[in-house]
């Protein structure tokens, strides 16, 4: 297909003007809020990030994360007013993503007991020969043992 060709059917398709199709303006007001919101939530993560809230700070984390993936693509990237099936497309693709996360928090819980913090044991022992007061995390297992 020629270059003119493709631009006489586009010109066909909107009307013969010329102008590009717009697909759906957005008003300032609601992209302003949905930019205020974004940051927003960007404080919260922040603020969140100095807690301590032990295991929950992932899933803290991970919400905010999803509120704000969602608030992009619904207003920035117009699935607010596109077509129902996009939108299905967007649902799909997170839920397909906190299955793949689940499967993999699975997998870490099944091997939590055989993890270690800090450092392998023989590496340990070089350390806490050569550099005693090296600020190097001692072995040991999660379990406390």
């Amino acid at each position: 297909m020629s270059h003119d060709h493709a631009h006489a059917t586009a010109d066909a398709h909107q009307g013969g003007d010329g102008h590009e199709h717009v697909g759906h303006v957005v008003n300032p007001k609601i992209l302003f809020a949905t930019a205020f919101a974004l940051l927003a939530l960007t404080g919260a993560t922040l603020f969140f990030h100095s807690i301590d809230a032990e295991d929950l700070n992932i899933w803290i984390a991970l919400g905010i994360a999803f509120v704000k993936a969602s608030l992009v693509g619904a207003f920035f990237m117009h699935l607010v007013w596109d077509r129902p099936f996009n939108l299905l497309v967007f649902v799909g693709c997170t839920l397909f993503v906190a299955l793949m996360m689940a499967f993999c928090l699975m997998d870490t819980a099944q091997y939590r007991p055989t993890q270690f913090l800090g450092n392998p044991p023989a590496a340990q022992a070089v350390l806490d020969k050569d550099a005693p007061d090296a600020p190097i995390a001692a072995h040991k297992q999660i379990t406390g043992e």
